[in-house]
C-alpha cells in the first residue's frame, strides 16, 4: 500500500480553483488533492499538467457520472431510493458510490444491497460518514476504490483526532494491508454549516490527521 495522503478541496472552502487548491495542497504537505469534476474539466492538459501536486480524484457530487465519486441519494423520511441508485450507476459504469448519512447508502446493509446489485461499483469510502451513522467503516474497506479519511462518533460527523472518536485508523490502515490496497487515500474535513456540518478549523484537523496517520503507514 502506498504511503501518500491527500486532501480534498473542500477543506479550503469556496473560491479556490483547482490551481489554488492544488498549491495549497502543497504547502501543506499533502501528496494530491481531490477536486470537483467541473473545476478540473475548466484546466487545459498544460494546466493539469503543472500543478503543484497531482489531482487524486474527482469529485462529481449528486451527479453520477463515470470515473468520478458519486455520493448516495438522499433520502427524506420513508423514502427508498435503492432502485433509483442502482439505475443510476448502472448507467454510470466506473462511477464510485460514496455512502453518506440519510441516504440510500446509510448502512452496511443497504450498502452491501447495492454493491451487489451493480456489477463492479467500487465505493469511495469515508471512514467518518461510516461511524456518524454508527458502523465499522473496516466492514466496507473491501469495496473501496478510494478511501476518505475522517475522525467521527455517532452523530458527530467531525471531531479532531486528538478528541478521540469511534473510526480507530490503525485497524482501518491494517485492514486495507491485508486487502493489498493500491487506491488513494485523502483526508476530507469540511465547514458545511448549510448542510449542518460546521467547522471551524477544517485544515487544521485535516493536518493534525496527517500527522497521525502517517506514522501508521510506515508501521505498516
Amino acid at each position: 500500500m502506498q504511503d501518500a495522503i491527500g486532501i480534498v478541496a473542500v477543506a479550503f472552502g469556496p473560491g479556490h480553483g483547482v490551481v489554488e487548491a492544488s498549491a495549497r495542497a502543497a504547502e501543506l504537505g499533502f501528496d494530491h488533492v481531490d477536486v470537483s469534476d467541473q473545476g478540473i474539466d475548466l484546466l487545459s492538459t498544460d494546466e493539469i499538467a503543472a500543478l503543484p501536486v497531482p489531482v487524486g480524484d474527482r469529485i462529481g457530487g449528486f451527479a453520477v457520472q463515470a470515473g468520478c465519486t458519486c455520493m448516495a441519494l438522499v433520502e427524506r423520511r420513508d423514502e427508498d431510493r435503492f432502485d433509483e441508485t442502482v439505475d443510476a450507476f448502472r448507467r454510470q459504469p466506473g462511477a464510485r458510490l460514496e455512502p453518506v448519512p440519510r441516504s440510500s447508502a446509510d448502512s452496511i446493509e443497504k450498502v452491501e444491497a447495492i454493491v451487489a446489485a451493480v456489477p463492479g461499483l467500487r465505493l469511495t469510502l469515508d471512514t467518518g460518514h461510516v461511524a456518524t451513522w454508527g458502523e465499522d467503516p473496516v466492514r466496507l474497506l473491501r469495496h473501496a476504490g478510494h478511501v476518505q479519511l475522517r475522525q467521527a462518533a455517532v452523530g458527530r460527523p467531525q471531531l479532531h483526532p486528538d478528541e478521540g472518536g469511534d473510526v480507530d485508523f490503525a485497524a482501518v490502515i491494517a485492514e486495507l494491508e491485508r486487502l493489498d490496497y493500491r487506491g488513494l487515500l485523502s483526508i476530507e474535513y469540511f465547514d458545511l454549516p448549510d448542510l449542518r456540518m460546521p467547522l471551524e478549523d477544517p485544515i487544521g484537523h485535516a493536518v493534525a490527521l496527517a500527522a497521525h496517520i502517517r506514522p501508521l503507514l510506515t508501521a505498516s
